[in-house]
């Protein structure tokens, strides 16, 4: 009877330990849940973006999934916000078109638990649990320095852009003209609020017009540089026109010599620390509350260098 009774106990603790096992083994084995929703996906920089987020989804482990609207508008995000709210990930990082549009959707994910993380572009949103990304203003005041160390004190430089009342654009522009001006360097045509290449074509033709003395510009994107450039050329005018992201037309400018540099943030260790940093929010672990992923100044040498890797990576 005596050894029925512990012939019974030691299958009970047996099959104990085999059940704590499993359902110990299942909780380990499942991955974190993360969105991440980008503006859109019909550009260079969202690829380059994306295959950093998706190289993070690998190496930390992620149940990951990327989401963009397809005509790159804000009731298209919100409709995805509003779907991903119902999957009810354990972390959401988004890029919001325009913040103050997207925050009362934000504001329902931390309403029901689910941390939020800004991406690529920043609000002081006092609820978002960290923003990864470029710090926009230091960006610019890099493209300011290197425009002027290629001009000299009292030479004319132009800004176009974006709008100034966004954190990316009109941070970038702003910080241009800082270190413009400290160098000396005469600003004599501010061209903003440009949307599409029509606009940002017809403003350089109109600051080569108004201005021919203009020797420099910086763009709030490179994008809008590349349209600029195309505009300086059909003048027969050569110049140092600055960028912001390092995609793979401004590298081929600046190793066959066409500008001399540009400044760029980079996107693809953006995406990567972004997924870096939602896992360790599911750890419980504390993640600073700006996470900057960098701005590079890219000159030839450079250039070549981030091409090779871009071509890889956007194969």
């Amino acid at each position: 009877m005596v050894k029925n009774r512990k012939l019974l106990f030691l299958i009970t603790i047996l099959f104990s330990a085999i059940i704590i096992g499993f359902i110990t083994k299942s909780f380990a084995d499942e991955k974190p849940k993360v969105v991440v929703v980008f503006k859109d996906l019909n550009s260079e920089y969202w690829e380059i973006l994306k295959a950093g987020t998706e190289k993070g989804f690998k190496d930390f482990g992620v149940d990951g999934k990327i989401m963009a609207p397809l005509e790159g508008t804000i009731k298209e995000q919100v409709a995805i916000l509003e779907t991903v709210l119902n999957e009810k990930p354990d972390v959401l990082v988004v890029s919001p078109i325009v913040p103050a549009e997207i925050i009362p959707t934000l504001e329902k994910f931390v309403n029901a638990d689910i941390p939020v993380m800004l991406l690529d572009t920043d609000d002081p949103w006092p609820q978002k649990t960290a923003y990864i990304g470029t710090d926009n203003f230091d960006l610019g005041k890099k493209a300011g320095e290197l425009l002027a160390s290629q001009l000299q004190p009292g030479d004319h430089a132009a800004l176009i852009g974006g709008d100034m009342s966004s954190p990316v654009s009109g941070d970038r522009l702003r910080g241009a003209k800082k270190s413009l001006e400290a160098a000396g360097i005469q600003i004599v045509a501010q061209m903003t609020e440009l949307n599409g290449s029509t606009q940002n074509r017809n403003a350089m033709e109109k600051i080569l017009k108004d201005h021919p003395t203009v020797e420099g510009v910086i763009a709030s994107n490179d994008t809008t540089a590349l349209d600029a450039l195309k505009v300086i050329k059909e003048h027969g005018r050569k110049m140092p026109v600055t960028g912001a992201d390092g995609i793979t037309e401004m590298l081929e400018l600046i190793v066959e010599g066409t500008i001399p540099g540009s400044v760029a943030q980079n996107p693809y260790d953006m995406g990567y620390l972004s997924v870096g940093a939602a896992v360790n929010v599911t750890k419980g672990e504390k993640v600073e509350k700006n996470i900057d992923s960098g701005v590079d100044i890219l000159i030839k040498e450079h250039a070549e260098e981030r091409r090779e890797f871009l071509n890889k990576i956007l194969k």
